[in-house]
């Protein structure tokens, strides 16, 4: 029997086992975050663990490990076998381990589904949260507000650090200096280069961010009657200031009393990826015991993609519905005949880069004119304004990250040293936040994904630069001297995007498949350019 033969028969027999698994882990999993249910979570803890289990089998990783040392014929059986080596020697550890962790897991997330912020008696909803933080003018309420939603850090930091350190310990025994150095490694991303890609994006924004952060805190302590020294994290416009204030254009109002989910349907549809199907396997709006944040998942690799959102009627959910729903057409529109491990994302930067291009869509001026009903009049009176907020948008969305990826890496090195501290040293150094004064808790812990998406975040600049690139070539290549709605209406950039991105699975390493598609590499200069346009 062949090398190529003897890795076909392994690949067989390993999905005959994981499809059918991976589809009950998506389906508890869903339940568990709209339920958030004690019976949903401990469903969704059990299949977890049984789905890393198979992976964690030391003889099939041995045998693996094995072909590897022959190489193969066929580029389809080379790619699989890359991906199952990296999928299998993650998962390297006793079986105990990985029910801990499961547990863990579990609890945790049923924690963030469950918790809501409670001041002067009332639990609030974290889109009640971000309201107050929006709009109120009572510096005392926002106060009760913030340090309400922060209080989710203190209830789950011990179990954040257990899992942070029974990952290390797996890593270290695995032959890796840390957690954050094996996710790194096994997702084929070179660790150096990232930070330096990121370090090189903050020193090429530093002038025009300290320009606009010192006006907008002028204009914020003008508005509270403090001086900008005196600024409080409350006095910012979200609980982690990660997302872009509400500004002179108030964008909110063209989506007020809209149908958010008929505008994403519709403009879908225009672009050739129609998304009825998946809207009627999603949930989208707020209730009791659901999780407050929004996500898509895929069941099955066949068809069955869904969406978690808590939609109001406003920008910032027509933002995420969009985001939400690039995940979706990259997850639906894949190629059917492509073998059941290649038959997914290249990358998770690869599908955050469609999800974050979609995504920022609900502040251009011309979606907004096209879907939104903004008057023509209105549309070119607000251009100018709408694409400076697109701009600032970036700029503290690239804060934000790094924020996120250089905390979670030192957090990873050393998770005994006082990581309340360098919470506040790290958002001081980049987003420019003052700690308030004496104040001591866990504030990072109130993150879902340092505790239940661990070294993930560094995906979201990546995916907005390759975002950018993706434009750029659409642009430039795709669709070429014709007028700029076409970008939103015409069918070409769907059939470019799955001809070229979602078809083409994960048959080559990310970067392969994004050379493939725009003819380079990953190229930062199109998105630090947006940071200066």
């Amino acid at each position: 029997m062949s090398n190529d033969e003897r890795m076909q028969e392994f690949i067989d027999s390993h999905v005959a086992v994981i499809q059918p698994l991976e589809r009950e882990c998506a389906l508890a999993r869903w339940e568990s975050a709209l339920t958030g249910t004690d019976e949903a979570t401990s469903r969704a803890e059990q299949i977890t663990s049984a789905l890393r289990k198979v992976y964690a089998n030391p003889s099939e990783y041995a045998l693996l490990k094995e072909l590897s040392a022959r190489g193969f014929s066929d580029p389809l059986i080379a790619r699989q076998h890359n991906v199952l080596l990296r999928m299998y020697l993650a998962e390297q550890m006793p079986p105990e381990v990985i029910d801990r962790l499961a547990h863990l897991e579990a609890e945790v997330d049923q924690e963030y589904n469950n918790f809501r912020a409670e001041v002067d008696g009332r639990p609030l909803t974290d889109n009640e949260v971000k309201k107050i933080l929006r709009e109120s003018a009572d510096s005392n309420l926002r106060r009760a507000a913030w340090e309400a939603g922060k209080e989710l850090g203190a209830v789950v930091t011990d179990r954040v650090l257990e899992m942070v350190r029974t990952r290390n310990e797996a890593a270290r025994n695995l032959g890796f200096s840390d957690y954050y150095d094996m996710a790194f490694r096994l997702d084929e991303l070179d660790e150096t280069r990232v930070f330096a890609i990121f370090d090189n994006l903050i020193a090429q924004s530093d002038p025009y961010w300290d320009a606009w952060k010192a006006d907008f805190d002028r204009q914020q302590a003008a508005r509270f009657g403090i001086d900008p020294n005196e600024l409080q994290p409350w006095h910012y416009t979200d609980p982690f200031f990660q997302e872009t204030p509400p500004g002179d254009l108030d964008l909110d109002r063209c989506f007020a009393g809209k149908d958010i989910v008929a505008l994403t349907e519709r403009f879908f549809a225009a672009i050739g990826l129609p998304v009825e199907t998946m809207i009627e396997r999603s949930d989208l709006f707020e209730r009791d015991g659901k999780n407050q944040h929004a996500f898509c998942t895929d069941i099955d690799r066949e068809g069955d993609v869904r969406v978690l959102c808590n939609v109001v009627a406003d920008e910032q959910w027509m933002g995420t519905m969009l985001h939400e729903y690039g995940h979706a057409v990259y997850d639906y529109y894949n190629n059917a005949s492509l073998p059941f491990l290649l038959r997914t994302i290249a990358h998770t930067l690869s599908t955050e880069a469609i999800a974050e291009l979609m995504g920022r869509f609900s502040k251009d001026p011309v979606w907004l004119r096209l879907y939104a009903g903004v008057p023509a009049g209105e549309t070119q009176s607000l251009s100018a304004s709408a694409r400076e907020e697109l701009r600032v948008q970036f700029l503290i969305s690239t804060r934000w990250i790094v924020t996120m990826a250089k905390f979670e890496r030192e957090m990873y090195r050393n998770p005994d040293r006082d990581l309340n501290s360098m919470w506040w040293d790290t958002v001081e150094k980049y987003q420019g936040v003052r700690r308030p004064e004496g104040r001591n808790s866990p504030d990072w812990a109130a993150k879902l994904h340092l505790a239940l998406a661990p070294v993930y975040y560094q995906n979201y600049l990546l995916g907005e630069i390759m975002a950018a690139q993706l434009l750029h070539h659409l642009k430039t290549n795709v669709l070429e001297g014709q007028p700029e709605e076409v970008l939103f209406t015409s069918q070409k950039v769907g059939e470019w995007l799955k001809e070229n991105v979602f078809a083409v699975g994960a048959c080559y390493p990310w970067e392969e498949a994004l050379r493939r598609a725009t003819g380079e590499g990953l190229n930062p200069s199109y998105f630090a350019a947006q940071l200066r346009n």
